[in-house]
């Protein structure tokens, strides 16, 4: 279960430098705090940063029950594609939001397979 600890924890990571983005980018624009609109770039990185939040609650368990109900190497292997789609989806979604399609792709869609996976083996653990 290490490996699957070592990507929650880069996701986890990744969170944090998106969060630090979201301060550089409220200095760079000079948005007053507690405002969370007024400026696009700030915004920006403000979605980004509230959308991995979003994507992080169904991401954790799901890595996790999955590793455990289905397979390790499995979670590990869809962990790092969330983790390079969330990747993507900053970069695109700060640049151009209408290009955020790929990066959300690769974030969900792992999400809901681990997520699926978990209660499918679950499920069937319980009832074996």
């Amino acid at each position: 279960m290490e490996l699957v600890v070592i990507v929650i924890m880069l996701a986890l990571v990744e969170y944090i430098v998106l969060g630090a983005r979201v301060g550089f980018a409220r200095g760079r624009t000079g948005l007053q705090a507690p405002a969370v609109t007024g400026n696009d770039e700030f915004e920006r990185h403000f979605r980004v940063h509230y959308n991995t939040i979003e994507q992080l609650i169904l991401f954790i368990p799901g890595i996790w029950f999955f590793a455990q109900y289905v397979h390790i190497l499995g979670a590990v292997a869809l962990g790092l594609v969330f983790i390079a789609g969330r990747a993507i989806f900053a970069v695109s979604y700060v640049k151009d939001p209408a290009t955020r399609g790929v990066g959300m792709m690769l974030t969900v869609f792992p999400s809901y397979i681990l997520v699926l996976g978990a209660l499918g083996g679950a499920v069937w653990a319980a009832v074996t």
